[in-house]
């Protein structure tokens, strides 16, 4: 799936995505009365971006600049924006080590005009070609 088809309460969610951000992990309290530290990380493809909280051992597993892949995760919405979570039963995986950085990820919009100018310097401008 792409980022702009996640919506709040979908379940099952494959995602590969890249870190754009990695904020400092936290301690919380469960309602159980458990302590455990989670981080808020900012994941992007060429479709958007979507908060993804990470819990425990997994928070030093991924950084900035990685690519990484949800497996089983879930959507649920907090203050009004949908927020990944890989859960109990999900996974996160990095497929791709990045360069540790804070990078420069584009947006879509960002994608679609380079495009555009790489066709333009390359001559294509978007029409079919016509065989003589």
């Amino acid at each position: 799936m792409k980022i702009n088809e996640l919506k709040a309460g979908a379940t099952n969610v494959t995602v590969e995505a890249t870190v754009a951000e990695k904020q400092e992990p936290r301690e919380v309290v469960t309602k159980y009365g458990k302590r455990l530290n989670v981080a808020n990380v900012t994941l992007r493809d060429d479709t958007g971006s979507i908060l993804l909280s990470v819990w425990g051992k997994d928070i030093d597993t991924i950084e900035v600049g990685d690519k990484i892949r949800i497996t089983n995760g879930y959507v649920s919405e907090f203050r009004g924006t949908p927020q990944l979570s890989a859960g109990k039963y999900g996974k996160i995986e990095v497929i791709e080590k990045g360069s540790g950085k804070e990078e420069e990820l584009k947006t879509s919009e960002e994608l679609d005009k380079a495009d555009e100018d790489e066709n333009e310097e390359n001559g294509d401008f978007g029409g079919s070609e016509e065989e003589e």
